[in-house]
């Protein structure tokens, strides 16, 4: 295969896929991983693509997953699905637990439900911690940090070094993208690394995703599904993926 060739096959695999990683380029190309990261490097500067850690994702991907969806928008897709998930993931749930809830949409559905016992609820979501300020016996810490406005939560290092504080019982959290062998991401850098820090502290990782995020990729890797340990879906995830979700040594649990 002449360079120009292997050129256009990486270019039109990162298109196909969204994102592709170097080992898996290699294979296809049958050329080194070196010999691949040279050749992203030239497409990234033609500007074909854009290198990522490990691989390279596409430019259209990239422009269009980088914005956050409004929450708005975000609260009545798979509406009845997300509550559900919530519900199944305050069974979890016990008095004087130190909880962390993220600023997903299904995380606000949780909030909503959760009863008004002895909790410390740690959260980086204006909409969590609104909806739990009239229960009394809950005691809500909000990181601060930057306001993102689209899904009025807090990011960014303010919000990372507050993190860095606490430790807690359990995170409850949710993600655009959740694939299986490239894991968990999101729409951008500053609401991965948050969860990434999240996924630090946290003795237990619940993550709450309805059916139509798998085997998607989004734009920015928060972690791998290694990290978590229960995995609250509904009951359209495909029999394949929750076979490999549990060979993996997750819990899966589906509503």
């Amino acid at each position: 295969m002449l360079a120009a060739e292997r050129y256009e096959m990486i270019v039109r695999l990162v298109q196909e896929k969204g994102s592709v990683r170097v080992t898996e380029l290699s294979v296809q190309c049958g050329v080194t991983e070196e010999t691949i990261r040279r050749d992203l490097d030239r497409l990234e500067s033609e500007g074909r693509l854009r290198r990522s850690h490990g691989g390279a994702v596409s430019v259209k991907q990239e422009g269009a997953s980088q914005p956050e969806i409004p929450y708005t928008q975000r609260e009545i897709t798979n509406a009845e699905e997300k509550r559900r998930i919530a519900e199944e993931a305050i069974r979890f749930i016990e008095p004087k637990d130190r909880i962390l809830l993220d600023a997903s949409t299904t995380a606000w559905y949780m909030a909503a439900r959760l009863p008004d016992i002895p909790l410390t609820v740690l959260t980086n979501s204006i909409k969590v911690a609104t909806e739990l300020s009239s229960k009394e016996k809950i005691e809500v810490i909000v990181t601060g940090g930057k306001l993102a406005n689209n899904s009025l939560s807090f990011v960014g290092p303010l919000a990372e070094r507050s993190l860095e504080t606490y430790f807690v019982d359990k995170l409850f959290l949710s993600g655009k993208g959740v694939h299986l062998d490239r894991g968990i991401s999101e729409s951008n850098e500053l609401q991965a690394r948050l969860k990434q820090q999240m996924i630090g502290i946290a003795e237990r990782v619940f993550l709450l995703a309805d059916s139509s995020k798998f085997g998607v990729t989004s734009f920015t890797h928060v972690a791998d599904l290694s990290t978590v340990d229960t995995v609250v879906t509904d009951r359209r995830i495909s029999r394949e993926t929750a076979d490999k979700l549990t060979e993996q040594g997750i819990t899966l649990l589906t509503v």
